[in-house]
């Protein structure tokens, strides 16, 4: 008797707070906020994840160079809908796009936020300065295909996930990459000989999709940001005019600061962006790039075809149909290994290897949980 489980990826688990673009927005200070909207892509970025009421509420204010009544904003909202009106109301605030203020006789209204207003207009209708990766280039001698760039962005993403899990191809992994995952409490060094080992959040990263696990990993980065001596800000901006690049197409380093060109490389080591060589003057963003903070998981094209099945005994084996040494690591992690195929590898959960995950900081529930969200 066995039980087949799908490998889809239908749960998330819990636990790991994984912040969307809005929730890490706010987090920010109103005067970071303020200097964050000096920049069109980021005012798109905002405006494009923001709720369609909301949406429709800044559309209406864009071209209105004064305070709004609070009244007359709440009419444009259907009564039937008061409470979406009253989230939207938060929202907005809480993003600094809008602020209280009062009218002439006492009235309180809503005023948008000058420099939003002017910088989701320049986006929109057009003008503005040209952002400084738009600079032109010459043809390049050695173009790169949207496969190419797929391939690249899985290979350098997959470096990351397969040093957490312990495998043996986790070459090629930067020591910086290390640091971030020792900071986001994604691992932490063994007591007994102080090597990096897998945490219980470690292992919930590990089942996101890949779109999350990007986006969680840039927000740790960005926490440490202004200790490398990089401006948080400029490189926010550059983060989010990669977002609204076009994949295979290559851009220019003309202009970019030398902190700019430093999160370059960093973006590099995780696959987001790819350059030829560190002084080349140009790079070209990846898919990983292109997902940033939408939350949207594209799958890479060798992803494709990654769905498989794992089936579980009464007698604790567990046969995985996978060609995926990433997910033969993963299963590695409670799983004690008895063979490999090419296409199937067979394991046991033994007290054992149950005991080494529990110690590691992964719970019974994650075991259990893994195999319903497990892709193989």
């Amino acid at each position: 008797m066995s039980n087949t489980i799908s490998g889809k990826n239908l749960l998330r688990p819990s636990g790991l707070q994984c912040k969307n673009l809005h929730e890490y927005l706010k987090s920010r200070p109103p005067e970071v906020l303020s200097k964050l909207y000096h920049n069109p892509p980021i005012c798109l970025a905002v405006f494009r994840e923001l709720p369609v009421i909301a949406k429709h509420y800044i559309m209406r204010l864009l071209f209105v160079e004064q305070a709004v009544p609070q009244a007359v904003i709440a009419s444009w909202c259907s009564k039937l809908y008061l409470e979406d009106h009253q989230k939207v109301v938060i929202i907005l605030k809480e993003l600094n796009i809008w602020r209280e203020t009062a009218l002439p006789g006492g009235l309180p209204g809503w005023i948008v936020h000058a420099s939003f207003k002017k910088n989701l207009k320049v986006v929109l209708l057009g003008g503005g300065k040209p952002w400084t990766m738009s600079n032109q280039l010459e043809t390049d001698s050695k173009p790169r295909d949207v496969a190419f760039l797929d391939g690249y962005a899985l290979e350098r993403w997959e470096c990351v996930l397969h040093y957490m899990v312990g495998s043996q191809q986790q070459e090629g992994i930067s020591a910086d990459a290390v640091r971030i995952l020792l900071h986001a409490g994604l691992m932490k060094r063994d007591e007994a000989d102080g090597s990096p080992i897998i945490t219980q959040a470690g292992f919930q990263f590990l089942l996101l999709d890949t779109a999350s696990q990007v986006w969680y990993f840039i927000l740790q980065y960005l926490d440490t940001i202004e200790a490398r001596g990089l401006n948080l800000v400029e490189c926010l901006t550059f983060l989010f005019q990669l977002n609204f690049s076009t994949l295979g197409k290559d851009y220019s380093t003309e202009g970019m600061s030398e902190g700019l060109l430093t999160f370059l490389q960093h973006l590099r080591e995780f696959g987001l962006v790819y350059q030829r060589k560190r002084k080349a003057g140009r790079f070209y963003p990846t898919r990983l790039a292109l997902n940033i903070a939408t939350g949207q998981n594209k799958p890479l094209t060798k992803e494709t075809g990654k769905e498989g099945y794992i089936v579980v005994e009464t007698n604790y084996r567990v046969y995985a149909y996978t060609n995926s040494n990433l997910q033969v690591a993963l299963l590695g992690l409670f799983c004690e290994m008895l063979y490999r195929f090419p296409n199937l590898v067979v394991s046991i959960l033994t007290r054992d290897s149950v005991r080494q995950a529990l110690k590691s900081g992964i719970t019974a529930a994650q075991i259990i949980g893994s195999m319903h969200i497990l892709k193989c």
